[in-house]
């Protein structure tokens, strides 16, 4: 392991950091200072009720936060945060409304928008009026299909103004996908666009918004927004269907109000991945949404008023939804949808650039992506201004770090983060106080008991590999399941391997610095001869290929023990022969270890993935042993499962 750090704050930086202002808050007589990032995080979580108030404080909550911090701060799930409190989400994330900027919007090559928070609030004001003229209140739902763009932020906000709860998916979500997620959640209203841009393709969604409205009965109305400019004919073909324009032209723009509720109230419902059944409908409080991620983007990212912040993502994934609270710490949202990789591979850098990003969000596989391209933004591209970069979706290899300040941005933050839709958050993140190791991400975040348990719930220690956990209580845990009245579906998820721990289903390990390196998914973990072995490991390896563009791992049931099966997509030109074979198995022995060497390496066209990027061990898992794989809808190309059908490979 390397002995020198890829990037160490400079002592100004600390100085002026959020997180040393509010360790100054909290710590008047310093006791702290000397333990660094380690002695402040230690007190987070000896202190939790100390600690979650001066949270609130220090981000200036709108709200009554009341007497109690936290009630039955020992069970989980049932603790129970802040729990005479009053607030509202949309409240806090409309705290301007003069002509600086708050949204600016790219789709792709094809539009350019920009709104100021007036126009925000405008916009907000007048869709609020017309949702409660349809009737939407406390506890309604009010569901969208909608790219990346304002107005589906400016939805979002009408609806939890008003109280009532949000739950959105990305326009390129099949009928039958959709279906599986609003059809459990029962909407009020529809938000959807007339189509989207994608690789500079066209793609009209007319005609499954209409299939979608007529199985929801329980809708009210559909309301399209235009960005292909065919919102009045997509309206037409659903019965309840008007257009953005139409549905706010009676109501004048005025300030926008807001029903206080209380903390736990339901905010967000999002849903898992579905890929192994019908996705889980998770349901998300206010409370715990706002003080997560304002104390993830002030105090872990160090986001200040105009900030610049971006994230690579989609309304089907959760990063859309901590992108989105920037807006609560008075930073400017920049919003792309479409391909990353149109016109060309240096579409985002071109934003960043020609915006001034601050916070530059994205995925490892983006960072992969680009490596692979051969771009060096940093001889192409102003950056300057870039502070932080940000990734997360899956592990981000070490060779990824390295290619982050070697062609990016040599004096950039790079914080690898990790959480989930689960808690619509991070367990492990970035600080601004701590040096940034090769593959490792810096640490657990303020307020999270984080640790990496064995089997037998003891608690591992640095490089041994285990299962992540998280040992108390934190505010944006689950409200609930939706239809599970009982909790019985919410327990079986999170609390069946540990009692009263929150058991994330991550294989990790900690690292001598005080980081975490993550090795995939619990549940797609390699066993052979019984070692557990994480496919994040494997992949790490063979991505640094260039003859391989992405790799898919298993383990297949033989011999009554498990192999190790390695599918490979090939660069353009490569031929797959025993000396490619010989490579790739000379470098995963080399760089993990000999038990880390699949038994079968497999070329295949294309890897199937969720609608969120990320690959899908456990439906290739279920073909290749002949299992039918229970929601196809939930994948962004389901076609590629059937490269993984009867593989003669994977008969002897």
């Amino acid at each position: 392991m390397s002995g020198t750090p890829l990037w160490t704050p400079s002592p100004q930086l600390v100085a002026q950091a959020n997180m040393t202002r509010f360790r100054e808050r909290v710590d008047p007589g310093g006791r702290l200072r000397e333990g660094g990032y380690r002695a402040l995080h230690a007190y987070s979580i000896d202190e939790r009720e100390a600690f979650w108030s001066a949270v609130w404080d220090f981000c200036g909550v709108i709200g009554d936060k009341g007497e109690r911090i936290l009630v039955d701060g020992d069970r989980m799930p049932g603790a129970g945060f802040f729990p005479d409190a009053r607030l509202n989400f949309a409240e806090n994330l409309l705290r301007r409304a003069d002509d600086g900027e708050a949204l600016i919007f790219r789709g792709e090559d094809k539009v350019r928008r920009r709104m100021s928070w007036a126009e925000l609030n405008a916009l907000v004001s007048r869709l609020q009026q017309a949702f409660a003229a349809h009737g939407v209140g406390v506890g309604d739902r009010v569901a969208a299909i909608m790219p990346n763009m304002p107005e589906a932020i400016a939805a979002m906000l009408a609806a939890t103004s008003l109280g009532a709860i949000w739950s959105s998916c990305s326009p390129d979500f099949g009928e039958r996908g959709i279906l599986d997620r609003f059809g459990q959640i029962e909407p009020k209203l529809l938000i959807a666009c007339d189509g989207y841009w994608y690789a500079g393709k066209r793609i009209d969604i007319s005609d499954k918004v209409a299939a979608v409205a007529a199985r929801l009965p329980t809708l009210a109305a559909v309301i399209v927004v235009p960005y292909l400019g065919e919102a009045e004919a997509a309206a037409a073909k659903v019965a309840t269907g008007m257009t953005l324009a139409a549905a706010i032209e009676a109501y004048a723009a005025g300030p926008v109000s807001y029903v206080r509720l209380p903390f736990a109230q339901p905010l967000y419902i999002l849903f898992s991945s579905g890929t192994t059944g019908v996705p889980k409908c998770i349901v998300h409080s206010a409370g715990g949404m706002l003080i997560q991620h304002l104390k993830e983007h002030q105090l872990h990212c160090d986001v200040r008023p105009g900030d610049r912040i971006f994230y690579f993502t989609t309304l089907g994934w959760m990063m859309w939804n901590w992108l989105v609270s920037g807006l609560g710490s008075g930073a400017t949202l920049l919003l792309y949808d479409g391909s990353p990789f149109h016109p060309d591979a240096n579409v985002i850098f071109d934003y960043a650039a020609e915006e001034r990003m601050t916070l530059f969000g994205t995925s490892a596989k983006f960072i992969d992506a680009v490596k692979k391209a051969g771009l060096r933004p940093r001889d192409s591209h102003d950056l300057s201004s870039v502070r932080l970069m940000t990734s997360t979706g899956s592990p981000l290899a070490a060779e990824s770090f390295d290619y982050v300040y070697e062609a990016i941005k040599p004096d950039v933050h790079l914080a690898s983060i990790s959480g989930g839709t689960d808690i619509a958050a991070c367990f492990v993140i970035g600080n601004p106080l701590s040096p940034v190791w090769r593959g490792e991400i810096q640490g657990p975040g303020l307020g999270m008991a984080v640790d990496v348990w064995d089997d037998d719930g003891r608690s591992c220690p640095a490089g041994v590999k285990g299962e992540l956990v998280c040992t108390r209580a934190f505010p944006s845990m689950p409200v609930q399941f939706w239809n599970d009245p009982d909790g019985a579906k919410y327990r079986s998820a999170y609390f069946e391997r540990f009692d009263n721990v929150w058991c994330h289903g991550d294989f990790a390990e900690w690292t001598e610095h005080g980081g975490m390196i993550i090795h995939g998914r619990s549940d797609a973990t390699l066993n052979p001869g019984g070692v557990r072995i994480g496919t994040a490991e494997i992949y790490a390896q063979v991505e640094q290929m260039p003859e391989i563009l992405e790799a898919l791992a298993i383990g297949q049931s033989w011999d009554d023990d498990v192999r190790v099966v390695l599918f490979v997509r090939l660069a353009e030109g490569v031929v797959f022969d025993e000396a490619l074979v010989a490579r790739i198995k000379k470098q995963i022995r080399e760089g993990a270890s000999p038990r880390h060497v699949p038994a079968r390496i497999v070329p295949v066209p294309d890897i199937p993935r969720t609608k969120s990027g990320k690959i899908t061990e456990l439906a290739v898992r279920d073909v290749v042993h002949g299992r039918e794989v229970k929601n196809k809808e939930a994948l962004a190309n389901p076609e590629a499962l059937e490269h993984f059908r009867d593989i003669e490979a994977l008969k002897s």
